[in-house]
């Protein structure tokens, strides 16, 4: 039982859509099954988020360090690169919620 529980969990299930928020509004939801660069206007300047072949990520940042840019492509279902300096974030949403971890 506890393996399924687990299984079911931490699946690594590929995403459907990309949302974005900047700061905490969501700036728009979008389907990984095209190609597309997507332009937002953050705090600090523009950010460009790509969407190719099932998987988005930050292709350009204004942020000094790039720490999301360097995070490369994003495929799976939870994942997520947030530019804190910008106030721009994406993160990939599959058929399903999942947990990167579990409390009781």
């Amino acid at each position: 039982l506890i393996i399924v529980l687990f299984q079911q969990l931490w699946s690594h299930e590929r995403a459907t859509t990309v949302q974005i928020r900047l700061g905490d509004t969501v700036y728009g939801t979008y389907s990984l099954n095209q190609q597309r660069d997507i332009h937002v206007k953050g705090t600090i300047g523009n950010a460009t988020i790509s969407i190719m072949n099932g998987k988005a990520r930050f292709a350009q940042s204004p942020c000094h360090n790039q720490y999301c840019v360097h995070q490369a492509w994003l495929s799976r279902s939870g994942q997520a690169a947030i530019c804190l300096p910008n106030q721009v974030s994406l993160e990939l949403v599959g058929e399903t919620k999942h947990y990167d971890s579990l409390n009781y």
